[in-house]
This record gives C-alpha cells, sequence and structure tokens, in this order.
C-alpha cells in the first residue's frame, strides 16, 4: 500500500525541525512517512508547542480538513532527519477515489482523528461563560455540531474560568467569549464571525458557476450532494448552521436501515459530509440562503451576508423548524431554559433534575428516553389523548414502560417563572382543570414543524402552510419529477416539500433520487 500511495507524490528528505504544516493553513499536502519522525502538535497562547501524537514509517498525516479548504487544526514537524512522501491536495483526492482500499483507511482515520482532537480538546478553542446562558450555549452548540474541538470553562463552577479571564484582562460583561489560539479573543461573537475567525468558512468566488446548489445540509440535502458530487456535478452545499438539520439534534435513530443498534443524527450527519467532501462536494456552512434570484440564465442564491452563488440547478433541502409554545416570556427563556434538541450536550444541562418534553411525536419520545438516562424524571406533556396516532408503536411502549418518564395526557404549559433563567413551570390538566407548578429548569419543545422555505417566497408560491409544491408544471400537468418545481432547474426535497414524509430515511431517499431529474435538466437529450 505504501507503494502505490508513493506513486502519487514526490519523496523529499526533510531536516529535523521542518515544519510541514502550521495551525490556520488551508490546503495542505498529505504526507506519507517513509522513515523517521513526523512531530503533530498544538501552540499554547504563550507560544509553547505541545506534542499530542507521532506518526512514524508507513503512517500519514492529515485528518477531515484534508477534505475541504477550511483552516487546519493542528501543526506537523520533523522531528528527526525524515523521509517523506508529498503528496499535494489535488492528487491526494486522487488517490482517495482511484484507490477505494487505501482510501477507506485513510477516511477512517480522519474520522477517528477528528474524534480524538473532540475528546481531548487538542487543537481547539476555549469557551468561557455562564454554562446556562442562552449565548454561552448558542456558541457551545455551534462548535459542538461543527465538530470543532473545544474546552468549556463555565465561570460559575470553574475556578479556572475566573483565573482565565484575569489573565486576558477580561471581565463578566465581556462574556461569553472564545478564546482561540494566538490570544485572539472573540467576546460573544455571532456564528458567522465566529465561523470567519476559526476558518470554518471557505472563500466563494463569484464567477464560479456550479451545477448544483443545494440549500440546507439535513439528510435529504446531504444525500443530494453525496449523489450529485459522485456523479460528477460541481456541487455546493449551503447551510446555515452545521450539517444535520432538525434530525441532527436527535440523539438516537433506531429505525434507519442498516443501524440496528441506532445512530445519532449529528454522527449520521457527520458521516455523511465526509462522503460528500470525498467525492469533491464544497460545503458553504454559517452562510444562510435569503433569498434566490431564479430570473437569470442560471439561478442565483443570494446569502445573508450579502455574498451569492450562481448555479444552474437548485435543490430546496432547508427542511423545517420546531415551532414555539404561545405563552408570556417565551422567547425571554428560550435558549436558557427552553430547547429544541436533546443531546448529550442538553444534557448536561439538566442531570438529577426533572425535565419536561413538549410534543407526541418520535423526535418527543426519542428525546424522552434519551434524557431519562440522567435525568431526576422526565415528564411528557401532550394535548392528545395518547401516542398512539403519533408516535412509533417502539416508543410508546418503552415510555409506558420506563419508571422515570410520566406522560400526561390532555396537559398544556400555562405558565413559565423567573428571572434570568427557567426556575419553575405552571402546567395544566386539561381532563381535570388542575394546575401544578413544578420546579423545572428546562423544557424540550417538539410540537411540529414550521417549513424554512422564505427565502423562496420571491421565486414560486408556496402552499399555504408555507411548503413547496412539486410535481406539476405550471400548465397543471404532472412534471418530468415528483420533486420539480414550476420553475425548471428548481427541486424540492425533505420536509420542505409539501406531501413528504417527515423521517430521515424518506429524506435521503427524495435526496437520492432529485439528481436524477437534475441531470436530465442539465444535460437534456438531443
Amino acid at each position: 500500500m505504501a507503494q502505490r500511495v508513493a506513486a502519487y507524490g514526490t519523496e523529499e528528505i526533510l531536516a529535523a525541525g521542518t515544519l510541514l504544516f502550521s495551525r490556520g493553513q488551508r490546503s495542505v499536502d498529505f504526507f506519507l512517512v517513509l522513515s523517521g519522525q513526523v512531530d503533530m502538535f498544538e501552540t499554547d497562547h504563550a507560544g509553547a508547542a505541545t506534542v499530542f501524537t507521532v506518526h512514524t514509517a508507513r503512517q500519514f498525516t492529515g485528518e477531515l480538513d484534508l477534505l475541504n479548504d477550511r483552516e487546519i487544526l493542528v501543526s506537523g514537524r520533523a522531528a528527526v532527519e525524515t523521509r517523506v512522501v508529498r503528496i499535494p491536495r489535488s492528487d491526494f483526492r486522487r488517490l482517495v477515489t482511484a484507490e477505494p482500499d487505501i482510501g477507506e483507511i485513510i477516511m477512517r482515520a480522519f474520522i477517528l482523528r477528528r474524534v480524538g482532537l473532540i475528546r481531548h480538546g487538542r487543537g481547539g478553542v476555549v469557551l468561557i461563560g455562564l454554562g446556562h446562558y442562552r449565548e454561552t450555549l448558542r456558541l457551545e452548540r455551534f462548535l459542538v455540531r461543527n465538530a470543532y474541538p473545544h474546552r468549556i470553562l463555565d465561570i460559575a463552577l470553574d475556578p479556572e474560568a475566573r483565573h482565565a479571564l484575569q489573565g486576558f484582562g477580561l471581565t463578566a460583561a465581556d462574556l461569553p467569549v472564545v478564546i482561540a489560539p494566538g490570544e485572539a479573543v472573540l467576546r460573544n461573537p455571532s456564528n458567522a464571525a465566529l465561523a470567519d475567525a476559526l476558518g470554518l468558512t471557505e472563500a466563494l468566488d463569484p464567477g464560479r458557476i456550479y451545477d448544483v446548489a443545494v440549500i440546507g445540509a439535513g439528510p435529504a440535502g446531504l444525500a443530494a450532494a453525496v449523489y450529485a458530487a459522485s456523479e460528477g456535478l460541481d456541487t455546493i452545499v449551503i447551510e446555515g448552521m452545521a450539517p444535520g438539520g432538525q434530525a441532527g439534534t436527535s440523539s438516537k435513530i433506531e429505525n434507519y436501515l442498516g443501524f440496528p443498534t441506532g445512530i445519532s443524527g449529528q454522527a449520521l450527519a457527520g458521516r455523511a459530509q465526509v462522503q460528500a467532501q470525498k467525492f469533491g462536494a464544497r460545503l458553504a456552512i454559517s452562510r444562510m440562503a435569503a433569498q434566490l434570484d431564479c430570473g437569470g440564465s442560471a439561478f442565483r442564491v443570494v446569502l445573508e451576508d450579502g455574498g451569492s452563488v450562481p448555479a444552474r440547478a437548485v435543490i430546496a433541502a432547508t427542511g423545517a423548524r420546531y415551532r414555539r409554545l404561545d405563552l408570556p416570556r417565551y422567547a425571554h427563556f428560550e435558549g436558557q431554559g427552553i430547547h429544541y434538541a436533546a443531546t448529550a450536550m442538553e444534557a448536561q444541562l439538566c442531570t438529577g433534575a426533572e425535565v419536561i418534553v413538549v410534543g407526541g411525536g418520535n423526535s418527543a419520545g426519542q428525546a424522552a428516553m434519551f434524557l431519562s438516562r440522567t435525568v431526576a424524571h422526565v415528564h411528557l406533556l401532550v394535548r392528545a389523548d395518547g401516542l398512539a396516532a403519533t408516535m412509533s408503536d417502539y416508543l410508546v411502549r418503552r415510555i409506558a414502560s420506563s419508571p422515570r418518564i410520566t406522560l400526561h395526557t390532555r396537559t398544556e404549559i400555562e405558565a413559565l417563572h423567573g428571572d434570568d433563567t427557567l426556575t419553575s413551570v405552571t402546567w395544566r390538566d386539561g381532563s381535570t382543570g388542575l394546575g401544578e407548578t413544578r420546579p423545572i429548569g428546562n423544557i424540550f419543545v417538539m410540537i411540529g414543524a414550521v417549513p424554512n422555505t422564505g427565502w423562496l417566497a420571491e421565486c414560486l408560491t408556496l402552499d399555504p402552510k408555507g411548503f413547496v409544491p412539486t410535481g406539476m408544471n405550471r400548465d397543471g400537468l404532472p412534471a418530468t419529477s415528483p420533486y420539480a418545481t414550476v420553475v425548471p432547474g428548481l427541486y424540492a426535497v425533505g420536509d420542505v416539500r409539501a406531501g413528504s414524509v417527515k423521517r430521515v430515511a424518506s429524506g435521503v431517499g427524495e435526496g437520492s433520487v432529485v439528481v436524477q431529474a437534475v441531470h436530465a435538466f442539465l444535460h437534456p437529450d438531443p
């Protein structure tokens, strides 16, 4: 295998101390070590280097950022005189494609290396703030969902956090702050500003017209990107937050084909993202689509930051977001007591406490089961008489048999209490008319979906609920694809599409199948 890899690059002899690449660079080369030793290291704020792993003969450098054009997280240097094979980025992509058995080893190593960086906090940033407050949680959620290594210092619990603030000349008024290598201090940055500062965003060439732009990186969008890129289409994915969409917030998906023990939504999205990048798709993260201009020879996706991306075809896969409860002070407690995801991050906030899950669908059932492992008790509130009509049977049976979950039917939240953060909740039982107030500081709201289609409103007519109609042309006749809109070259898949089945598997299926229609549009039969 080493001989086969060597055929894609050139052999070099590096003197001891030679720097191969450093944190913050983009598009670095891939190195196979033939003899000697390459140290991987990170530099602290004082400039001191810490070696955390070593590559020797027949081992190789790199991790997931070698598949994209983001800034790399760590540095590498020759520890002694070292003989290597240097493979430029373009030839590395050719290697991964042309040598599938070697590519599989490299991809698996890259994924596990990123997991290791996250687990041990290497090559990342430090987030300092109050752990239960909205802005701290927003930044933490962004880092977690984008698989960016980081450490959390809660100023209310960790003495080290207070020392760190003093060391950087910061006060509580500056919180939350993100401290990056090189003593860069970001005071409560927006998600877009944080992505830019960390090199997560990639420069977009406004003169480059993509074959297809996929808007949204949920299961449907990622599937479309994988199939489009693997079939040779120049593909870009535009995502406002992080890969995974609504499914990415699920703690475990157990009824997805091929995963008998289940898989978290974030893990599924992470694998799909790597898969799409392996085939050459570009991902523009933290770039929200604000408008679609469909009046020219090519579509133009206008972004919130004023930039734009031209494409010959567009696949709308922006999904849906959870509805909100109509309650006084609801907006005040969003992000600091009210949550729309139940992942390990949120579970840490309420370990050993009682929580409320509102909703009767599968997402609510999965959240209740996941949280019941670590919280004192889960109160599952639904307005209906039961769960059978809205939730999969396997979840209904698990909830009924769990001593740590209580189902409250015909029950609604009536009031929220607390100053800065949520401290107690009042709900009312519709059957008895009795109200009850309990000291609960975390509510997980999962009560149905509202489509993310505002960016499409100027290009086509949406249905009365805001979803995208598909399958018919302007004359009212069946379109050539069930995912085609009335605008030629514009398609919709997944939860954003009117009449779609709101399941991860169906979204993946639609995303993969729509590429056939895109091909037919871009290359019509003569």
